[in-house]
């Protein structure tokens, strides 16, 4: 049995062998889906080069110019104007870009006509199904304008455009919500209507723990650590902090996800680390695992064999130092059993 838990909300997942595979909790949506969540997150958060890659990379995986805007185009209701018009400026500007190179993007569909009446009709109905019930509460007897501009804008003419479903829309919103501060509220009600429109409880785990992994410093996350997938048990990302090797030394950010680590591997002119944000462990070969929480300082001596990586629940970002660089060496071992794996990092 395996337990992951939500952030901030207590969403609990058990995964009992042979109901949900692995991978699926791991990663339980489609690419589009999860590039979905990245833009709606980098959005929300102001990152405009790490939004221009994410949308870039959305529209590899599959996503519709028509799409993206639509995502973008809503966002504004939850993070505000600024956030969503520099977004499409620089979605215009990636599309201009990818023009130029020759490459054709596919537009998608535009939304259609929106349904007869007045959008205060048909978004209070929008509203209800959304929830599943009639939305009511002092707030908005208390400030009736706000209960009519959610029922015949947001949920109105926003919601009735139908070239985006309501369960992405409900994905981009929790990915937006769950990367701002200040808004559990509407978080929590977001998640209710995310789980009546489609959305599972492994996948709104997902969604809430990729955000935390986005947020564990200040130092940028980087892309998917695919050059050394194989020598890591789960999924890392990395980012170069400095370029040239043989003016600095080599520093870089590695982030792990949930149980992620790396093999057992040695240096020849040794390691230093530095943890960052997160949950992580460091173990040598014959000695106990060493918790780590960021602040913590490891210094790994040349030549003995060791590996680090996230807890088992966590996310976990370290800085990793390379020591005379001009000569370090590093030599790739077995990787870390489960079996060991969970034992150097229970009950700590």
């Amino acid at each position: 049995m395996r337990k992951m838990t939500g952030v901030g909300i207590g969403v609990t997942v058990l995964c009992v062998a042979g109901a949900v595979n692995a991978e699926e909790v791991m990663h339980p949506l489609k690419s589009e889906d999860e590039k979905v969540v990245e833009i709606a997150m980098y959005t929300a958060r102001g990152k405009m080069p790490e939004l221009k890659s994410a949308m870039a990379a959305g529209l590899d995986a599959g996503l519709t110019v028509n799409e993206i805007k639509e995502v973008l185009v809503q966002l504004y209701a939850y993070c505000g104007f600024p956030r969503s018009l520099n977004a499409l400026g620089t979605f215009m500007t990636l599309l201009n870009e990818r023009e130029a190179k020759g490459i054709r993007d596919n537009a998608g569909k535009l939304p259609g006509p929106l349904p007869t009446g007045r959008s205060i009709e048909f978004g209070t109905a929008n509203q209800t199904k959304l929830c599943g019930a009639p939305v009511k509460g002092a707030l908005f007897e208390f400030a009736p304008a706000i209960d009519r501009y959610l029922k015949a804008h947001l949920f109105g003419d926003i919601f009735s455009r139908d070239n985006l479903d309501w369960r992405t829309r409900e994905l981009a919103t929790i990915a937006a919500l769950a990367a701002m501060d200040g808004v559990e509220s509407q978080l929590n009600s977001h998640i209710a209507i995310g789980r009546h429109n489609g959305v599972t409880d492994v996948q709104i785990d997902w969604i809430l723990e990729f955000v935390k992994g986005n947020s564990l410093s200040h130092f940028p996350r980087g892309g998917e650590n695919t050059a050394y997938a194989k020598y890591f048990s789960g999924k890392s990302y990395l980012a170069k902090l400095t370029k040239d090797k043989h003016l600095h030394v080599p520093v870089s950010n590695v982030t792990f996800e949930p149980s992620c680590r790396n093999n057992w591997h040695r240096h020849t002119g040794g390691q230093l680390l530095i943890a960052v944000g997160g949950v992580g462990f460091y173990q040598e070969r014959g000695k106990e695992a060493r918790k780590l929480l960021p602040g913590d300082v490891v210094e790994i001596p040349p030549d003995v064999d060791h590996w680090h990586g996230a807890a088992p629940d966590q996310w976990f970002s370290h800085l990793a130092i390379e020591c005379n660089p001009e000569t370090n060496e590093n030599t790739w071992l077995e990787p870390v059993s489960d079996a060991d794996y969970l034992a150097a990092t229970s009950g700590k």
